[in-house]
């Protein structure tokens, strides 16, 4: 890095409290898309990583699925946008420069976390995953050797569980504990759209609203789905009766391919794709490489038949999802009845289904419609199952 000028773009108010706290332990929370995340690896990466020496960073989820797809893949993100001289361990998840080390580690892995030298820094991401006993453990391996200054726990969340141990700590931090709050009106790198789609929560749904629009406690209620449950073991494909696909398109939203097993009435799940800024050139040639099958029916969004379409032309069996009066509630209907099995890798997906409601007025009525918000694999999960199972040969519903 000495022969290397890398101009940073900051989220200021974060980056500021990073640089400037002198707390051991350090609790960011506050709405989505107020780069909280993003600014905790900018500080790691480029303060710690490369400014010190000899010292070790320990980054943590509480599941292994969910560190790859979150700490570990921002992570990366960042290396390669910045073009960082850094060795990467994909295996054991470390990156290392010099005589410093950063490594990813799941709570649920507790060999891993014993095998490793204690650390100087610790950053838990979606610390609301966590219970307490994990919040002591962590505190507890924060001892390393540091000659250069203070050792420092970072936590990061959106408060979307009020009854979470953080609660009253963010409330009434106890000695040596600094809270940074933040929105995305301090994110001044976001784009508009999700900008757009943050603020049109506070006619949506007023819960969400206060957690992921103004970054307040509070618990989402009304949850549609209990149908369902992690496996940690996905089956053989010549085990289900048989497996079909379904598609949420998107761009600046993730575009979502849901792989759906069917079986003696229930569904096997697994996220095979959940990625923004796919143009379709790009989803077909994921699709190919990705060996999504040719022969297994996939249903997409029926709003999007040119898509669709073009995807037919490159040789996948891909039909419009059903449409028409009251079909997602009836679609939501037909997810209901089936007990599901979500595989543990699938990290939005779980997300998504801890999280979906329904919609609330600003009485508190409950409305008889889903909270659009954070829903794309659902959407897809919706698009197949309701589609494949009922009304297969009515031929409207076919018709592009």
């Amino acid at each position: 890095m000495a022969d290397q000028t890398i101009r940073l773009k900051h989220n200021r108010k974060t980056y500021e409290f990073l640089q400037t706290t002198d707390a051991r332990i350090n609790l960011l929370y506050g709405g989505a898309g107020s780069g909280k995340s993003w600014s905790i690896a900018q500080y790691l990466l480029f303060e710690k990583l490369f400014g010190e020496h000899g010292i070790r960073i320990l980054a943590v989820r509480k599941t292994g699925p969910h560190l790859r797809k979150s700490s570990w893949l921002l992570t990366n993100d960042m290396i390669d946008k910045y073009d960082l001289p850094i060795k990467r361990n994909k295996t054991d998840l470390t990156i290392s420069t010099n005589s410093n080390t950063m490594f990813f580690a799941p709570l649920d892995d507790p060999q891993k976390l014993k095998s490793m030298e204690q650390p100087n820094y610790i950053w838990a991401e979606e610390a609301t995953e966590l219970t307490y006993d994990d919040y002591k453990q962590l505190n507890l391996r924060c001892r390393g050797p540091n000659a250069n200054g203070k050792n420092k726990l970072f936590y990061s969340f959106n408060p979307d569980d009020e009854h979470s141990f953080l609660h009253p700590l963010v409330d009434d931090p106890p000695d040596n504990t600094a809270v940074n709050y933040s929105t995305y009106k301090d994110n001044a790198f976001l784009e508009p759209d999700y900008v757009d789609e943050l603020e049109r929560l506070k006619e949506i749904d007023l819960t969400y609203w206060k957690i992921y629009g103004e970054g307040v406690w509070a618990s989402p209620e009304n949850i549609i789905y209990t149908n369902w449950d992690i496996i940690d073991e996905w089956p053989d494909d010549d085990w289900f009766d048989e497996v079909i696909y379904g598609v949420d398109f998107g761009y600046n939203n993730p575009t979502v391919i849901a792989e759906l097993g069917l079986k003696d009435e229930e569904v096997w799940e697994r996220e095979r794709l959940y990625e923004t800024k796919m143009t379709n050139a790009d989803l077909i040639e994921y699709m190919e490489s990705e060996g999504i099958d040719k022969n297994r029916c996939i249903y997409a969004d029926a709003a999007e038949p040119q898509r669709i379409e073009e995807i037919e032309r490159a040789g996948f069996r891909i039909y419009p999802s059903r449409k028409g009066k009251n079909s997602v509630q009836n679609g939501i209907d037909v997810v209901k009845r089936r007990k599901r099995h979500v595989y543990k890798d699938s990290v939005n997906a779980i997300k998504e289904d801890r999280g979906y409601k329904w919609r609330e007025d600003r009485n508190g009525n409950v409305l008889d419609e889903p909270v659009k918000f954070r829903d794309h694999f659902k959407d897809a999960e919706r698009y197949a199952l309701d589609t494949h199972l009922n009304d297969r040969d009515a031929p409207d519903i076919w018709e592009l």
